[in-house]
């Protein structure tokens, strides 16, 4: 943003005066006044359709930038693997295993990047006819991350080397057991970390303090396609591929893009390129665990970011919240085509299992978070149950962070009162940081994580410390990001020019996710022709312009929220409404379908 314009509130202006919409939101235009200018030139340069380059401009996009921006290719985005601290040391020692012949142990964190990082790797080394093993640790009996009783294993069953991705950054005792055993210790990952680090033959993490690379945004799926990028070099300079033929890199990028929009990385720089040419190598159907994947998900059509996040993305992290942690990467790296329909099928099922105990968990911690809003109002909300399931907590938290709009912890408190926890954070509100401090602080026994997102264990006599650690840490924070509850808006439409054509030159912008938000667009004053309830909570809508055009919709879970029941007893009455475009494949037939995200009366509105 230029720093030569006036502040965000004066140059973006309210949009068809809505300043308090069902959701309790500010409708403000996305642009300011300098990117207003800006899409006009990048329509007129670029010839592309003026919607888009409304999009393009709103997302710091310049002019000369445009072009590039709307093909991101790996070639050109790709850094030298070595600017990676210690990458060039981790693909000398697996480059050594891989001359030696040794088994070389994948040690993964059990959720979908860490089951799509351990799986990239697994297929690269098994394309090298080199023996490898996936161990994803059980949430439960073993926690998070590398822990000694499966180093000792990994060592007896014949490994020659261990490699850790998104995980073991901080792992200290293990990586002493390993060196005790003589077990060498490679580590992917992208947790933020602090100065000292544990015994290891090489680190790779970009959010290491003195990693100088700038690619901290990337997911661990992300820092491990460097790193088979800068080990495929090193092989092939040491004449590994005069005999043999180099591994395709390039089908390897499927995985990447579903590890890189589950993790919920920003979709900025190289993490656009990796998802856009993914869901290109996601076309082909090559991996055929992701392709059972995709079926059980009914996902049709040319899968999207969308789909990933919350069709695929669950399924995978199924097995690790309630079920065999290992089923997602044993998915993903199948060749048999009725071993991935079978695997699929069982994280089909374990998702629907996972689901049901969500909206128990969510039930309860809904009435604790009230309970403690209504008493003290505090920035960050603990939640928490004898009962619940530790592998569902990060899903609890993430819900009632979007309905209380402040940071939520949700935990798990085993029979001798340690609690294992899962928070979620808002925008501008730092948790993982918050956390790291509280471990520094003896208020917790283990945590750590990214900004948006981190987990604890927390003996339930510490809480009411926990508790006032936090609101004194954060409370700034959270008072700045709660000031002004927005929804920003990339311009105005009607029903009857939401067509196929459309949607497919936004899908030029893409692909949309964190950090590089999808766009949202206004329908003025449109008519609820239809609305009733659907699936679970969802209310399906068809929406009316004054010309004759109408479109279908939905909006996610709102049945029971103050959107969901003003659209749905005023049947009839014209709203704003305000929400995403997409396609809709059944059949191989395209069918626009807009998400609705919020929606105000008109006759409340400041015109």
């Amino acid at each position: 943003m230029s720093t030569q314009f006036p502040s965000d509130r004066e140059t973006r202006r309210q949009v068809l005066g809505v300043g308090h919409s069902a959701g309790d939101r500010v409708w403000r235009e996305r642009l300011t006044a300098q990117q207003n200018a800006t899409a006009l030139a990048i329509a007129q340069r670029s010839g592309i359709p003026e919607i888009v380059a409304r999009v393009l401009a709103a997302r710091d996009v310049t002019i000369d930038g445009a072009d590039a921006f709307l093909d991101p290719t790996i070639k050109a985005l790709m850094p030298d693997p070595a600017v990676l601290r210690d990458l060039e040391a981790a693909a000398a020692r697996v480059a050594d295993a891989v001359q030696s012949g040794d088994t070389i142990a994948i040690f993964g964190d059990y959720d979908v990047d860490g089951a799509t990082s351990s799986a990239l790797l697994s297929r690269y080394l098994s394309a090298l006819g080199i023996r490898n093993r996936i161990h994803i640790p059980d949430r439960i009996i073993e926690g998070y991350g590398p822990n000694g009783p499966a180093i000792r294993m990994l060592r007896k069953e014949g490994a020659g080397l261990l490699v850790c991705v998104d995980c073991g950054s901080t792992s200290f005792e293990a990586f002493e057991d390993a060196r005790s055993v003589g077990l060498d210790v490679v580590v992917l990952d992208h947790h933020q970390v602090g100065e000292e680090l544990p015994p290891t033959v090489a680190l790779v993490n970009p959010n290491r303090q003195d990693d100088l690379s700038g690619l901290g945004h990337l997911a661990a799926v992300g820092v491990t396609f460097l790193f088979v990028v800068g080990l495929n070099r090193e092989l092939r300079r040491r004449g590994m591929f005069r005999a043999q033929r180099e591994p395709d890199l390039l089908a390897l990028l499927d995985l990447a893009a579903v590890g890189t929009v589950c993790d919920v990385v920003p979709l900025k720089g190289l993490n656009r390129a990796f998802v856009r040419k993914g869901i290109l190598a996601l076309h082909s159907r090559a991996n055929v665990g992701l392709a059972a994947l995709c079926d059980v998900a009914r996902v049709h059509g040319p899968p999207s970011p969308y789909h990933l996040g919350f069709l695929v993305g669950p399924r995978i992290n199924a097995g690790g919240r309630i079920g065999d942690a290992a089923l997602g990467a044993r998915l993903l790296t199948t060749h048999d085509m009725d071993e991935a329909r079978g695997i699929a099928e069982t994280l089909d099922r374990l998702n629907g299992e996972r689901q049901a105990l969500e909206a128990i968990m969510l039930e309860e911690g809904d009435a604790q978070a009230l309970v403690s809003v209504e008493a003290s109002d505090p920035s960050v909300l603990l939640t928490g149950s004898d009962g619940w399931h530790p592998g569902v907590v990060g899903l609890v938290a993430s819900r009632l962070k979007d309905r209380y709009r402040r940071p939520v912890f949700a935990i798990a408190y085993d029979v001798d009162g340690k609690g294992t926890g899962s928070g979620r954070s808002i925008p501008g509100v730092d948790l993982g940081a918050a956390v790291r401090k509280a471990v520094d602080e003896g208020i917790l026994e283990k945590g750590g994580g990214h900004a948006m997102a981190a987990g604890l264990t927390v003996r339930r006599e510490r809480l009411a410390d926990l508790s006032d650690f936090l609101d004194d840490a954060l409370a700034a924070q959270v008072g700045v990001a709660r000031s002004e509850n927005e929804l920003k808006i990339d311009g105005a439409l009607t029903a009857s020019a939401a067509s196929t054509a459309l949607v497919h030159s936004l899908e030029q912008a893409g692909p949309f996710g964190a950090g590089h938000p999808e766009p949202v667009f206004a329908l003025p004053s449109h008519r609820v022709s239809y609305a009733d309830t659907v699936g679970k909570g969802h209310v399906r809508l068809t929406l009316a312009d004054g010309g004759g055009g109408s479109l279908k919709a939905i909006a996610f879970k709102a049945a029971d929220t103050p959107l969901g029941k003003l659209l749905l007893e005023r049947r009839g009455d014209p709203f704003h409404v305000a929400g995403c475009l997409s396609l809709d494949t059944w059949q191989g037939r395209e069918r626009v379908q807009f998400r609705v995200l919020d929606a105000a009366d008109p006759r409340q509105s400041r015109m």
